[in-house]
């Protein structure tokens, strides 16, 4: 990606390199979720703990970005839309973490209930968690290319994940009134199904950062028109 001429080439170096790096942090973390998924869909302990071990690397990843960026903001002070890239950057990767643990927290339910008289429940997040999967490696992409036109369509993804998840919640409620003794059992899975969402609001904040890079301008807080009419 071509950041703007500078009269250091190591400048844009190290600007492409934590970039890079951004990228290979995000793959993983989608990795994370996909693989968090796959256990508890197939009951897979081994999966899922191989899940919480590699939480580790996400947070490593996270701590690495953040030092490389604090160096250049300390060495090279940058300025304009040097900054904002890099400050674009630092809050992406605090939300690429919190995706991981979601990650993590699903693998943690799949180790818990592997009996099989929790698999209905269990089932209930496929749809969710593919949505949400989809919309990360969406916006992903659309980080790669800096694409404000790509960003415009998953932050409308986001509608399709809450509808998704009150559904998921309809469903779980209806299990619940059935058997209240599976309450404690469903209420586990409730909760992943919240974090779940929460991974939708993560690539909707994102998509913020992204335009804030290219546009320069900070959409957060603003109405869906506003929105409309920066992109």
């Amino acid at each position: 990606m071509h950041f703007g001429r500078h009269i250091s080439g190591q400048f844009n170096a190290e600007l492409e390199s934590i970039r890079t790096h951004v990228l290979t942090m995000g793959g993983l973390v989608e990795q994370q979720l996909s693989f968090a998924m796959q256990a508890l869909h197939k009951d897979d302990i081994e999966l899922a703990k191989k899940v919480v071990r590699d939480d580790h690397k996400v947070n490593a990843m996270e701590v690495s970005i953040d030092e490389a960026c604090t160096r250049i903001i300390a060495k090279r002070q940058p300025t304009a839309k040097d900054l904002r890239l890099v400050m674009a950057i630092i809050k992406t990767i605090t939300d690429l973490e919190r995706i991981g643990d979601v990650a993590t927290r699903i693998a943690r339910v799949a180790i818990e209930q592997p009996s099989t008289k929790q698999q209905k429940f269990h089932v209930s997040l496929e749809p969710l968690c593919r949505q949400a999967i989809t919309m990360l490696h969406q916006v992903l992409d659309a980080f790669a290319r800096m694409d404000v036109d790509a960003v415009a369509e998953v932050y409308k993804l986001d509608d399709k994940l809450d509808a998704e998840y009150e559904a998921v919640v309809r469903q779980l409620m209806t299990y619940m009134m059935e058997d209240p003794k599976n309450i404690p059992n469903i209420l586990q899975v409730m909760w992943s199904a919240r974090a779940i969402e929460r991974v939708g609001d993560r690539c909707q904040n994102i998509c913020e950062y992204i335009i804030y890079f290219v546009k320069g301008k900070d959409i957060r807080h603003l109405d869906e028109q506003a929105i409309n009419d920066i992109l």
